[in-house]
C-alpha cells in the first residue's frame, strides 16, 4: 500500500477512531475526579459607609478589597452519571483592604488572608459521550478571615486593630470538562459566591466598622483527572 493511500486510510479513519475514545470517557457513578489550577477571587464589593463610634457613619465613604490568584483544587464524587458532589479548596487568598472618601487618609488600610471553602452539587446534563461535559452547580460558601493586619503607616497614623467576620452564603457556578484522554481533562469554571462581613478597626480610640458585601467573581482554568 502506497503512502499516499495509507495517509487517506488514516484520515478517513480518525473520526471513527475519535469517536471510540471518547465513548468511553463519560462521568459515571463513583468516579473521583481530582482538579487543580490558578483561581482568581475577583471581588464586585459593596460597601456602607463608615461608620464612627459615637458619632454615626461618614457619607461618602466605603472600603475596598482587590483581587487575588493562589492555587486552587476541586475534588468531585460522582453519586451518578450526572450528579457529583464537589468541593472547592485552595491555597489563602490575600488582599488588600482599602478606604476612600476620608481625603487625605484614603488608600490602603492593611491585608488581609481567607479561605473560602465550598460545597456544591453539581449537574452533568448531558448524557453523551462527548469530550466536551459541561456542568452547573449550586452549594455553601464559608469563608474565613484570618492574618489581618495593618499597614506600618496606618499604625503610625493612631489605627489599630483590623478584624473581619466569617461569612457563611450561598454559591452557583457554569463550568466545563474537556476530555484529553480516558482520565485526563482541561476544566474552566466561573462561580459567584455570596460573601458578606463586617470589618473593625480604631482611629485615635474610636471604633470604626463598615459592613461589606463582597460578593467575588471565582475564576479557575485548570487539569483534572479522573479515577
Amino acid at each position: 500500500m502506497s503512502k499516499t493511500i495509507r495517509t487517506a486510510a488514516a484520515l478517513l479513519l480518525a473520526p471513527a477512531l475519535l469517536a471510540s475514545a471518547i465513548s468511553a470517557q463519560a462521568h459515571q457513578a463513583g468516579d473521583i475526579i481530582v482538579r487543580a489550577g490558578a483561581v482568581t477571587v475577583d471581588p464586585r464589593e459593596d460597601s456602607s459607609n463608615l461608620k464612627l463610634a459615637g458619632i454615626g457613619a461618614l457619607p461618602g465613604t466605603s472600603a475596598t478589597l482587590d483581587s487575588n490568584t493562589q492555587l486552587g483544587l476541586n475534588f468531585v464524587y460522582m453519586l451518578s452519571n450526572n450528579l457529583g458532589i464537589e468541593v472547592l479548596a485552595a491555597t489563602p487568598f490575600k488582599h488588600d483592604v482599602g478606604v476612600k472618601g476620608l481625603g487625605g487618609l484614603d488608600g490602603k488600610l492593611g491585608s488581609i488572608k481567607h479561605l473560602p471553602p465550598t460545597v456544591s452539587a453539581v449537574w452533568y446534563p448531558l448524557d453523551g459521550n462527548d469530550a466536551f461535559k459541561p456542568y452547573v452547580g449550586a452549594g455553601i460558601n464559608y469563608t474565613t478571615f484570618f492574618s489581618e493586619d495593618l499597614t506600618s503607616e496606618r499604625k503610625g497614623q493612631q489605627f489599630s486593630g483590623l478584624s473581619l467576620d466569617d461569612s457563611w452564603g450561598l454559591a452557583v457556578q457554569v463550568g466545563a470538562d474537556y476530555m484529553i484522554t480516558d482520565k485526563l481533562m482541561l476544566n474552566a469554571q466561573l462561580r459567584y459566591v455570596d460573601i458578606s462581613t463586617t470589618a473593625t478597626t480604631s482611629l485615635a480610640g474610636t471604633r470604626v466598622k463598615v459592613d461589606v458585601d463582597v460578593d467575588p467573581w471565582v475564576y479557575m482554568v485548570g487539569l483534572g483527572y479522573k479515577f
